[in-house]
């Protein structure tokens, strides 16, 4: 038996793709035959590699599927699809992960030790005796304890940070304190120097940082997001940062991409913009997670790393 994989990723990484996936499968005794572009006899594919910026914006015509494996950590976009009928699969590729905790921590250690302020200095200028506290003395909030925000929390708690987190449900992560809800919410942004968000894009979640919310952090906050940019009210973010009460934000998402050239982010002093590049899938690791949720498939085992549509993540 033959099983059928259709890949509806960006075309470009497909020759990257398709080795890991052949050898991946052939490896475990499973024949595939693969297409790319569009698909020829859809209601064949039994899985679909899928990706948003791929060339399938419709899952109507694939009836048949066994599972949606998508190659993004995201997957807000695909759940609104009413033809979606099958279990869906996020991506959580190693390489991804490191990439996420890299730029986490990178930004957090940015606004910590306040480089931006050099870095703005005119020639000449020597601001000594603008010391940071040490790490144990600055606390990090991170919304979202899924797998992207419990790596950072542990990075940054080795980094020696004061780190809580917030999530839907409760977590436990050692040496972090957790917490969730509404009231672990309050208490979340009310302890967090710098707020790390890693949330993904759900109604619950739209506009979950407005005036109400932003205020509740502490004055000269600051905030970094590298998840999704309706988690924030764009407005709000502006006027908090022009009234002093946060000292700035590094934004890799934004609600329309890429960002309009004339957003008034753009030109803020105590914004810095990332292209959407704080982490990406890396075909050679992404490939092999992919073979072996179609591996579980053929095994009839459960799948790895599902979707609940209800809560969008």
């Amino acid at each position: 038996m033959t099983v059928r994989v259709h890949y509806a990723g960006n075309p470009a990484d497909w020759p990257r793709y398709r080795p890991v996936l052949e050898t991946g499968l052939r490896e475990h005794g499973i024949n595939a035959s693969f297409g790319t572009g569009d698909a020829d006899r859809p209601e064949d594919i039994e899985y679909l590699v899928y990706a948003p910026s791929g060339p399938v914006n419709d899952l109507s015509p694939f009836r048949n599927l066994v599972l949606v494996q998508s190659l993004w950590a995201g997957v807000d976009g695909i759940l609104r699809d009413p033809a979606l009928n099958c279990p869906l699969a996020r991506m959580v590729d190693p390489s991804m992960i490191q990439g996420m905790t890299e730029y986490i921590a990178g930004h957090v250690l940015r606004h910590h030790l306040g480089t931006d302020r050099f870095a703005k200095a005119r020639p000449g200028e020597w601001l000594s005796g603008l010391l940071p506290p040490p790490a144990s003395k600055r606390r990090v909030g991170i919304l979202g304890a899924g797998v992207l925000g419990t790596a950072a929390a542990n990075a940054l708690v080795k980094l020696g940070f004061d780190v809580t987190t917030w999530s839907r449900t409760p977590k436990s992560i050692p040496h972090v304190r957790c917490l969730h809800g509404e009231a672990g919410l309050a208490d979340t942004l009310q302890a967090s120097d710098i707020l790390v968000i890693m949330l993904p894009q759900t109604p619950e979640t739209d506009n979950l940082l407005e005036l109400r919310t932003l205020s509740m952090l502490p004055v000269g906050a600051a905030v970094i997001n590298p998840s999704r940019g309706w988690v924030i009210d764009d407005d709000a973010l502006l006027e908090k940062l022009n009234s002093g009460h946060l000292s700035g934000a590094t934004l890799d998402v934004f609600r329309v991409e890429p960002l309009p050239a004339r957003h008034p982010f753009w030109s803020h002093p105590d914004i810095l913009i990332t292209p959407h590049v704080a982490s990406e899938t890396h075909p050679e690791s992404a490939g092999k997670v992919v073979v072996e949720n179609i591996r579980r498939g053929v095994s009839g085992e459960p799948f790895l790393h599902l979707v609940d549509p209800e809560r969008g993540y």
